[in-house]
């Protein structure tokens, strides 16, 4: 069996404890781990002056892999988020969510299967961004009136909206990717084409570009404009497949998806580059439960077992997988969300560390 380095950032909040679920239930495996930990976000700003110290990078370009927890982003630092740092310095371009419903969970839905492959580099949530008044959002104003692109109000903040041919091929050929490893049968292009004819219709055009390169693989090609994909994904969930969408409408379709299965704290999480990868849960950091023994750790055990996927480990990932879905269809050791999404109380639930115990001994 291979040894495997990861590094393990634990997080804010609740971090630390579901990280350590986490880390008990892929012990748990058999598969042999070094833990490599390094600390990040706002608890490590007063030793560090920073919440994503140099050092955190170094050991995930040393390690390749690395599993993290909720990390907050400290408020009027001048730091964006940390997530989206480490994304940006690794060039971790594909934002991976699977979306698969449990039964027991209280979802709504009891057959959703999809995968949202979010590009993870560019769109709005590149940053690019000029504040009302400013000089250069003055030059812009200027020079799309000058050009005839349009006229933007004077007291307007402006953000810009870069879709490259580059980053839109490497975030459809992921999702082509993935779906052939996984045995996925469709890939669906989500845009906004209609409208923004240069941003998102440079997506759509290389999307149609890369899908022709895939012809007769066995994976059917479609696009949809984002705001029906996101009717038609409450309206009919168990259609979709793979769905690939820029940077922004990949976000909020994602929590869309997990909201199908039953919330976040379900959801599990990997940002994908050519070198690198960080497995994490999406949801937040919650200081409020800090300590209190209660948070459901199992969008960060599902994120592991996407982690053990990754490092070739698939038969303990499996196993992770099964004894998650056998814990919470059981209904008897579950934490208090799932609890009372599926009865109406929380009488009964169990603790972080018991959830735990529990899937280790389903496994």
């Amino acid at each position: 069996m291979s040894k495997h380095t990861v590094t393990l950032i634990p997080g804010d909040g609740i971090g630390p404890e579901i990280t350590t679920a986490m880390r008990r239930v892929v012990e748990a495996t058999g598969v042999d781990i070094e833990w490599e930990v390094a600390e990040a976000g706002a608890s490590v700003m007063p030793r560090y002056g920073t919440p994503l110290p140099p050092e955190v990078l170094d050991s995930i370009r040393r390690n390749k892999v690395a599993i993290k927890g909720p990390i907050t982003t400290p408020v009027g630092t001048g730091f964006r988020s940390v997530n989206v740092s480490i994304r940006k310095e690794l060039d971790l371009f594909a934002c991976v969510r699977p979306a698969f419903s449990i039964a027991g969970s209280g979802a709504r839905y009891d057959d959703v299967d999809l995968v949202i492959v979010r590009e993870n580099t560019e769109d709005l949530y590149a940053g690019i961004e000029f504040e009302e008044g400013s000089e250069g959002a003055r030059k812009l104003i200027d020079f799309a009136a000058s050009e005839g692109a349009g006229v933007i109000r004077p007291d307007s903040g402006i953000s810009l909206k870069p879709i490259s041919i580059f980053c839109s091929r490497r975030i459809v050929r992921h999702a082509f990717e993935y779906a052939l490893a996984n045995g996925r049968k469709r890939v669906t292009a989500v845009h906004k084409a209609n409208i923004l004819k240069h941003s998102d219709g440079l997506f759509l055009r290389v999307a149609r570009e890369v899908a022709a390169e895939y012809e007769g693989r066995g994976i059917e090609f479609e696009d949809y404009i984002v705001d029906a994909t996101c009717m038609q994904l409450v309206l009919h969930p168990e259609r979709w497949d793979v769905l690939v969408l820029p940077n922004l409408y990949g976000d909020i379709v994602s929590d869309l998806a997990a909201g199908l299965i039953g919330g976040l704290g379900i959801a599990p999480g990997a940002n994908i580059g050519a070198e690198c990868a960080v497995f994490e849960p999406v949801h937040g950091s919650a200081p409020r439960y800090a300590g209190k023994d209660m948070a459901n750790p199992t969008a960060e055990i599902l994120s592991a077992a996407l982690m053990l996927k990754h490092l070739g480990e698939e038969v303990a990932a499996g196993r992770v997988l099964a004894a998650v879905r056998s814990v919470i269809g059981a209904g008897e050791q579950v934490t208090y969300d799932v609890k009372r999404s599926t009865t109406g109380s929380t009488d009964g639930a169990v603790g972080t560390r018991a959830y735990a115990d529990a899937v280790i001994g389903a496994m």
